[in-house]
């Protein structure tokens, strides 16, 4: 009788290169979406810093902390930062955004008929875009800029640890 034999696992470059790592995986989670701004807010697993508690040092080791201490805090408070502003603009739109429509639909008739309910919301999602196009743009641009420094910041946190991996 013939057994079957199991595959040998499939071999990665992910699978190969993690055993190299020292520290356990960071995983960002999506939570679900907010019922008025329709963002998913992101709950951002953030590494632990770790000390050595087992030396005794005359100082507080705080005191002499390096720069990649800084930036991470600081890439931390950028990512709440610009994820405040995304919640805040979306927030503020989709209820004025609603508040609008229902003015809208108050103008009509009871007895009105489906499509004289779906032209005067044609006109008035016409009118809307119309009237919350610099105020889009304005947001896109600010959003771009902040994105931007966002991931300036992140590439020199990961040199920052990178460069702490091969030196330690």
């Amino acid at each position: 009788m013939l057994i079957p034999r199991p595959r040998p696992p499939r071999l990665t470059l992910r699978s190969l290169c993690r055993p190299l790592h020292s520290s356990t995986r960071i995983c960002d989670y999506v939570a679900p979406p907010d019922p008025i701004s329709n963002i998913r807010p992101i709950l951002y697993d953030d590494p632990v810093s770790v000390t050595s508690e087992s030396l005794r040092h005359p100082y507080s080791l705080d005191e002499f902390r390096d720069d990649s201490d800084t930036l991470e805090y600081q890439w931390k408070l950028q990512r709440q930062q610009l994820d405040a502003f995304n919640d805040n603009f979306w927030r503020d739109s989709n209820t004025r955004f609603e508040v609008a429509k229902a003015a809208a639909l108050r103008g009509l008739p009871p007895h009105s008929t489906a499509q004289q309910r779906e032209e005067r919301l044609g006109k008035f999602y016409r009118n809307w875009v119309l009237q919350e196009a610099t105020r889009q743009l304005e947001y896109n641009a600010e959003w771009r800029r902040r994105s931007m420094e966002e991931i300036a910041l992140a590439v020199r946190v990961s040199y920052h640890r990178l460069k702490a991996r091969f030196m330690s």
